[in-house]
């Protein structure tokens, strides 16, 4: 079946904002119930955010491909899985869907809805850990959306939960969700000027990956066709 723009932009929305509901609010809920322990708060945030993605990827999916990541729809656009006519309006939707997850999460939880973060994250060694999340996330996409496809949700969820252990940067690899997470001064936050540098670690990151991809398989559909199959 196929869903018009409209739609499918709709659900690029409101998708993107219920990760950013499970990303910062899970990290508020862990910090105070952690007691200081911040491995424990870490681990709580990890596994509710590759669970919420397994979830938020199996049910959008079909509609929009589910991107609910700038760099994702990018690069699916470069394969011939979304038209460039229609990237500005996925994008946007991300974006805003994002800072509106994080209003919300702040409502919840009795926080103001928006407030800049102070949690430093700079320096070479995160820039580095941005690039390798980042195109990590795109291979296990590329891969799995090859091989297969019904497996994209669960590889993704999988992987963005380890990936907040063995990268340095907890493992943003969204810039909508860089930007939106600058707006909120919580465990899962990242100072505004810090964020410049990771958007761009994940744009270089997801050009890189996608040329690989070409080059190793030429002939392949896009998760987002995959998924709408």
């Amino acid at each position: 079946m196929t869903f018009n723009l409209r739609s499918r932009v709709a659900v690029e929305f409101a998708g993107t904002a219920f990760l950013l509901m499970a990303i910062v609010g899970s990290g508020i809920m862990a910090e105070r119930l952690a007691g200081g322990n911040a491995a424990l708060a870490l681990l709580a945030n990890s596994v509710a955010t590759g669970a919420a993605l397994v979830a938020l990827i199996l049910a959008l999916g079909p509609i929009s491909g589910a991107h609910l990541n700038p760099v994702v729809t990018l690069a699916d656009a470069v394969q011939g899985g979304i038209a460039w006519r229609e990237v500005p309006s996925y994008m946007a939707a991300q974006i805003t869907g994002a800072f509106g997850g994080v209003a919300a999460a702040h409502v919840m939880f009795d926080l103001p809805v928006f407030f800049a973060s102070h949690h430093a994250r700079s320096g070479p060694a995160l820039l580095w850990s941005e690039f390798i999340a980042t195109f990590g996330l795109l291979a296990v996409m590329w891969g799995c959306a090859r091989a297969r496809p019904s497996a994209v949700s669960f590889a993704v969820g999988a992987y963005i939960t380890a990936a907040y252990w063995f990268t340095a940067s907890t493992s943003f690899a969204n810039p909508a969700v860089t930007m939106a997470r600058a707006a909120s001064d919580t465990f899962a936050g990242i100072r505004p000027s810090d964020a410049p540098g990771f958007i761009v670690a994940q744009l270089t990151a997801a050009i890189v990956a996608t040329l690989c991809f070409r080059w190793l398989a030429p002939a392949q559909v896009s998760p987002a066709i995959k998924a709408r199959t």
